[in-house]
Order: structure tokens, then sequence, then C-alpha cells
């Protein structure tokens, strides 16, 4: 089990919040707010806010009906895994808190080496369930091409009818007090293509300011641009192919592939704050192959188990990484 960092006497990060992550407490200075936008401004004005700040929070885009039956259905999966509080709805998504976190772990956190299967013996059933949903005609074959996400990542790209949903995503839970999501970028994992895909992240349901949202670094696509510069510097310097260098996983990199396990310590690194939001089922952010992200861990009060998607698009008359152009897996090398 990862070590938990309990909420203590220390100050609250953000509206009164302790924000936790992976290396502990996020301080005051370290945490700033996400900039929400309405999915009905001009379109110049959405597409200036994700290429200058590197995301863009569409509040409301989808419609929350649509987010909440994809919910309902997740966690009627999930149920015989005994993750639920008894006498609660699947769509809830209540976390049983009699039972050990440990055994509920989430997907592609940060498993060693790649995007292995995590957890022990006792997670199987759980991490199983989980890999599952991927596969299933509610989810990839509705959830994850919803007309209207498709349409707006189309009229902000301006790549229109070329737009393509690529096929690999990663449907991620994190149940509360399990190890958040570390410091990344999506290029690291999609070199095999052009830096010009959209990620979609999407909270599937309410997620509270402690729940374990995503966090994006402020202004972290041009740091982003600038690491994954110099990480093409060093594949170069130390000898590394063409193909060796396009590995997540190269000897440059960390095991996992991430930049960081701990965004705190990242934070004070490169003097730059973390900004944060609570989400509500319908939320989506766009972001830039570049931008920086990792999540809090996940404290919600209630023991609501955050449930988010990541969906990418591509100019399918441009060269994208098609490795992606399968279902998700573990240990798939991606």
């Amino acid at each position: 089990m990862p070590h938990a960092v309990s909420p203590g006497k220390d100050m609250p990060s953000f509206n009164g919040e302790k924000l936790f992550v992976n290396d502990g407490l996020l301080r005051p200075e370290q945490v700033g707010a996400l900039f929400p936008s309405s999915p009905d401004l001009p379109l110049e004005e959405l597409r200036r806010r994700y290429n200058e700040d590197g995301y863009v929070f569409l509040k409301g885009l989808l419609p929350r009906t649509d987010v909440l039956e994809a919910r309902e259905e997740y966690f009627k999966m999930l149920a015989p895994s005994g993750v639920l509080k008894p006498g609660t709805e699947p769509v809830e998504g209540i976390f049983d808190a009699a039972k050990d976190p440990a055994d509920y772990p989430g997907i592609g956190a940060g498993a060693a080496g790649g995007n292995g299967k995590p957890g022990a013996e006792a997670a199987a059933k759980f991490v199983d369930l989980a890999l599952e949903a991927h596969y299933t005609d509610w989810y990839k074959d509705k959830f994850c091409k919803h007309p209207v996400l498709r349409d707006m990542i189309a009229r902000i790209s301006g790549w229109g009818d070329n737009t393509l949903g690529i096929r690999r995503s990663l449907l991620r839970n994190n149940t509360p007090r399990n190890k958040a999501i570390g410091v990344h970028y999506d290029q690291i994992f999609l070199r095999h293509g052009e830096p010009t895909s959209f990620t979609a992240w999407v909270p599937m349901g309410d997620i509270s300011l402690t729940g374990g949202g995503l966090i994006y670094l402020e202004n972290g696509h041009t740091l982003g641009r600038e690491i994954e510069a110099d990480f093409a510097r060093k594949a170069n310097e130390s000898g590394l192919t063409e193909e060796e260098a396009k590995n997540a996983f190269n000897q440059n990199m960390l095991s996992t592939g991430l930049l960081a396990d701990g965004p705190r310590e990242y934070s004070e690194t490169f003097s730059r704050r973390w900004l944060v939001t609570a989400y509500e089922a319908g939320d989506v952010v766009l972001h830039t192959p570049y931008t920086i992200h990792a999540s809090t861990m996940n404290y919600d009060p209630q023991n609501v188990i955050r449930v988010g998607t990541d969906l990418r698009f591509v100019d399918q008359s441009r060269p994208w990484d098609k490795r992606w152009d399968k279902d998700y897996e573990f240990n798939d090398g991606v």
C-alpha cells in the first residue's frame, strides 16, 4: 500500500481545503485556480485560451445525464469486487471505508516499468473489472465517441472531418487514500506521432476539491516543450536509436515514464503553481500534448471514488501514433 499522508494541522492549500499529493501537502503559495470557460464563448477565444494556457476547461460541455449514466454502468460492473459501500447506489460510487484501499488500486497511476497491472492478488478482481470496462459498448462505442465532444475538438483544432478519436483510452478510478497520478505530459507516451494531439480529460461524475481531480501546472505546456527538447538532446548524446528515444520508458526517463512522482517537489523545483478546481459531471478539460499535469490524492469527505477518462484526438490526415489504434491493456508498451 502506498504511504498514506493523513490530514494534519498544516495550513489549508486552497479555499480552506488541504490538498495532498503523493509527496505531501501542497502549500498555499503552490496552488491557484484552474480557469473555467463556457463552451458558448466565441471559437477564437476558446482557441486562444487553449494555445496560450495549454488547456481550456469547458464547464458543462457534455450533458450531465449522459455522464452519470456512464458512471452508473461503470460501478455496476465493479460492484462484485466489494468496492462500494453497502446500501448505496452504484452511480454514487461511494467507497466502502471498512475495506483496505490497497485492495482497490487505480489503473495507470505509475506502475514500475510502464503500465503494468497494479496491486497484489487481493486486488485482482477489482483491477480485472476496471480493465474490462474499457471494452464495453457503453464505454468505447458510446461514451468515448460522444458527438458533442468530437464536434468541439473538430472546431477548436480546425481539423473538421479529419478529427479522429483514437481507440486507446485510459479509464481510471482513484479510491480514497490511494496513490495519485504522478507528474507527466502526454507526448511522452505519444512520441511515434506529431505533437499535435488533443487530450480530453473527462471527469465521470462530480469531483470535490479534495476528491482526487486532475491538477495542471501553470504554463506547464511551455515547460513541457523545453523538457521534451532536453530529452531529445540527451537521447542523441547517449546514442539511443530513434526507436529507443521514442520509448516513454527509456533510460533518460523514470521507469514509469513520469517526470516525477511528487507534484509538491516539482512545484518547488520549477517555481510554478498547480491549478486546481472542483469538477462537475459534464465538465471537460482539453489540454495540449506538452501540458504538464498530475492529480491530488482522494480525501473526499464522503469517500466518493473519483473516476475520469483520458480521450485523445488526432488529425487523421497527419502522422499520428498508430500504437494507440487498439484497446488499452496492461504492459502494452504505451
